[in-house]
This record gives structure tokens, C-alpha cells and sequence, in this order.
């Protein structure tokens, strides 16, 4: 398997590079990107994890196979010590006062944190536009977005700055710039990885994944942070998932597809193209393939918006430049905190803030919130339905590839369309995984709730049939 953990792992172990060389090599080819991934190095930390790494080796000590490992970390993550910033005005002078649950996983299995990496701030985007630190470039064409709103993240790996990278996906976050950059991206099921140390976006559908360049590198990363934690009660005990159990495909019977997702005018023709000959290729393996009816895109669109939304103007509810952040003082206290948050947050973040004060709003929250919620129920229901009939779900990551830098700021709801094919599985909270393979913007598969080792395993397949 094309593993980039294993070959590190194995020249540290045979000594034919040092791990302080690797980590400089990297951090110099951050330093001079110009994809704009960077909102700052973590140079310091990184060269003296490094110095004990190879200190050990040199003992003649066992080192585990994440140990010396350089990945980035999407800068909406704490790690004490350092610029937590979630891209924006308001806390661009913030330093963590705790870690992560899931990048302190990494760090007690020795991988080595190189970077914060730039993201539409707070979450808020599809593009990585929407941040302070300008907006990042795709790794394929410069001239077009990284994708949202963990672009850095998934840029860094595509260009080899990190081995992996951990960003974070409410509505697609980790899946669609995977799909831009041509890299794998995971949103596990919901509650496998804790949320604790991630600055919350909509809570219900957040999700910690990882992104690398192979499938056996996502599996490495995901079983180190996947475990129940007590600071998060979303979480739970899963199975570790072995090498082994993901080279063997024989599992999977039939697979179903989306037939609205694919019979619509919104998908580019491409596209459309290749993800109908992907699953030609798939039936001529043998495997079953079944057209299954959804919910309409817009429907899907509408109630996440609308859910995700009321979420995070709870959630940033919080932000208000009192006990940290960005504070600008006016003549009085309400002031205060009216001109902190308007200066200090993204246009993009504001009207999520405000779209979400009314939809919880008195008047609104019947008609509008309570809606939302019966439909996420709804959704979850048919795709309960579905995985009785199919082991997986195939979809492509996004109805259309990459826009230029600067469209989705003209056009916000092109952007919340954008997301479409992949809000669903969020609102489901189901396993579902980008492979850099079968259109310009990949493939997504899904598998039920829990079933995340099904999901390699298909990716797997298809790496060698698509």
C-alpha cells in the first residue's frame, strides 16, 4: 500500500534520514508555499519533538510508527502553547490553554505537529476564502480555490508539505477540498473521534477527520484518535481496524447511488460522465448496483443551513471579546460587545449568526427550527431504509469543480449549493470518505452508522478498479 507513514517509519527506524532533517525540510517548504496554508509554524515545537526522536533511534530504542510523523492541524484546534486562531480578527492573538483530545492522541503516539493550517475562519465556508490570513490556493491550479473550509489542510498534503493533516468537517469540510486537491478525506461516524479542544461549529455534525494521500495512512490516523473521552459524551468505544481486515473486499455485494444527485442540471457534465462510467466499472466486477431516491439537493441544503446555523450562533454566542479575544472598547458595556463581534467577524460568520438568531427566534423556531429537525429525522430514516438494501453509498464529492478565487464571495448561495453532496451524510452522521479517484473532484463513499472499517475497504477496491 502506498503509505507515506510506513516509509518515513522505516527510514527513521534504518537511519537513512533523521527525523530533525525531515521535520526542517518540511517546515522550509511551508515557509516558502505560496498557497497562502499557513497561519503559523509550530518550528520550535516540532525541531525538539524531532531532537527526541532521533535521540532515541540513536539509543537503539523502539520508536512507534507515528513517532517523528510531521502533520498539519487545521487552526480550530487547541494545542496549548500555542496561535489558536480559527482564521479570524477576533482571536488572531489567541493562545491555547489546553489540547485537543484527538491532537493530543497524535502527540502521546509521537507525531509531530508542524503547522496551524489556514480555513475559511470558524468553519464558515466552502472555499477558504472567508479568512484573514488570504485566501488558499489550490494545490492543482493557484488560480482556483482550495476548497472549505479545511483547504489548508488538504493543500498541505497534496503538495507533500505535511504527511497528514487533521481538519474537521461539519457539512463537508474535510471531504470537498479533499476532492479539489485530489487527496483522501474523512468524516468518521459521528462521536468515534471526541469534538473536545475543536472550536464548535454546529455541534451535531461535527467531526474530527483526517486527510493523507492513501487509504492505509487514514486508517493509521483514525484508530490513534478514534476512543471514547469523558470531556466529550458524543463519544464512543469503536473496534481498532486492522491492515488486513481493509485489503479484503469480498464483504461488499451491492452498492447504491443517489439517481436525483446524478438525473439533475446542476451537476457538470463531466462529472456526471465519469461518475455513471465509475459505476460501469464497478458492475463489471461483479458487484450489484442499485438506483436509490433521496431527498432533493435543495432539500438537503436548506435543512442543514438551517440546523447548522441556529448551532453556531449558540455556539459563538460565547465570543463576545469578555474573557479573551480581539476586545474593541465603545461608550458602554453592550456596545462593547456589539462592535467586537461585528469588526471582529467574518461577513460570512455574521450572516450565519444572524440567519441562525432567527431561525431560534420566538416565531421562527416552530416553523423553521423544529422543521429542520424533522427532516434531519426523516433523512436518517431513509438512509436506515437504504443500508437494508446496500452496503454502500457512492455519490461524487461535488456537483461542479473548483471556482476561481473570489466567485463564491460574489455568490454565497452558489457556495451553500456547492455543498449538496455532502451534507447529507452529515445530517445522517454517517462514515463517509473522499478517494482522489473516478471524476475531477473524486468519490465519496458512505457505509451505515459505525461501519467506518466498510468504507476503507471499498476505497481500497476501487483503488485498483477506477
Amino acid at each position: 500500500m502506498d503509505s507515506q507513514i510506513h516509509k518515513i517509519h522505516q527510514q527513521l527506524v534504518n537511519k537513512d534520514i533523521t527525523c530533525t532533517a525531515l521535520v526542517q525540510e518540511k517546515l522550509e517548504a511551508l515557509k516558502q508555499n505560496t498557497n497562502n496554508t499557513v497561519n503559523s509554524l509550530l518550528d520550535t515545537l516540532a525541531l525538539n519533538l524531532a531532537a527526541k526522536v532521533d535521540a532515541k533511534i540513536s539509543k537503539g530504542e523502539t520508536i512507534g510508527l507515528l513517532e517523528g510523523i510531521p502533520f498539519g492541524i487545521k487552526d480550530v484546534y487547541m494545542l496549548q502553547g500555542t496561535y489558536t486562531t480559527a482564521s479570524s480578527d477576533l482571536l488572531k492573538n489567541y493562545k491555547s490553554a489546553y489540547t485537543a483530545t484527538a491532537i493530543q492522541k497524535l502527540l502521546d503516539a509521537g507525531a509531530i505537529p508542524l503547522v496551524k493550517e489556514n480555513c475559511d475562519s470558524f468553519g464558515h465556508g466552502s472555499s477558504s476564502e472567508n479568512t484573514i490570513f488570504g485566501a488558499v490556493k489550490n494545490a492543482i491550479n493557484p488560480d482556483l480555490v482550495g476548497g472549505g473550509s479545511s483547504g489548508g489542510s488538504a493543500v498541505n498534503v497534496a503538495k507533500d508539505y505535511t504527511v497528514f493533516s487533521i481538519g474537521g468537517d461539519t457539512g463537508g469540510s474535510v471531504r470537498q477540498p479533499a476532492g479539489y486537491n485530489n487527496v483522501y478525506g474523512l468524516k468518521p461516524t459521528y462521536g468515534r473521534i471526541s469534538r473536545y479542544g475543536l472550536m464548535a461549529y454546529a455541534s451535531s455534525t461535527d467531526c474530527v477527520g483526517p486527510l493523507a494521500k492513501s487509504v492505509e495512512d487514514i486508517r493509521i490516523v483514525l484508530n490513534i484518535m478514534s476512543g471514547k473521552d469523558v470531556k466529550d459524551q458524543t463519544t464512543y468505544t469503536s473496534a481498532e481496524i486492522h491492515e488486513g481486515s481493509i485489503l479484503k473486499s469480498n464483504s461488499i455485494k451491492t452498492i447504491g447511488y443517489f439517481k436525483n444527485f446524478i438525473e439533475t442540471d446542476a451537476i457538470d457534465a463531466q462529472i456526471k460522465s465519469d461518475f455513471l462510467a465509475s459505476i460501469e466499472k464497478i458492475k463489471a466486477k461483479g458487484i450489484k448496483v442499485k438506483a436509490l431516491d433521496f431527498f432533493e439537493s435543495e432539500t438537503l441544503v436548506s435543512t442543514y443551513y438551517t440546523l447548522a446555523m441556529a448551532e453556531t450562533a449558540s455556539n459563538l454566542s460565547r465570543l463576545d471579546g469578555t474573557n479573551y479575544g480581539n476586545r474593541i472598547e465603545a461608550e458602554n458595556l453592550k456596545e462593547t460587545y456589539a462592535v467586537t463581534r461585528s469588526e471582529n467577524f467574518s461577513e460570512e460568520t455574521k450572516r450565519r449568526i444572524v440567519g441562525g438568531n432567527q431561525v431560534l427566534s420566538q416565531g421562527f423556531s416552530d416553523e423553521i427550527y423544529l422543521k429542520g429537525l424533522a427532516i434531519r429525522d426523516q433523512i436518517s430514516e431513509n438512509f436506515n431504509t437504504d443500508f437494508e438494501e446496500v452496503d454502500i453509498i457512492l455519490s461524487p464529492v461535488t456537483p461542479n469543480t473548483p471556482p476561481k478565487i473570489g466567485d463564491s464571495l460574489k455568490n454565497p448561495l452558489a457556495m451553500y449549493l456547492s455543498d449538496a453532496y455532502t451534507v447529507g451524510f452529515s445530517l445522517g452522521q454517517l462514515p463517509t470518505l473522499t478517494i482522489p479517484q473516478g471524476t475531477a473532484t473524486g468519490l465519496q463513499i458512505t457505509a451505515a452508522k459505525n461501519n467506518d472499517e466498510l468504507v476503507l475497504k471499498f476505497a481500497n477496491f476501487l483503488k485498483d478498479i477506477i
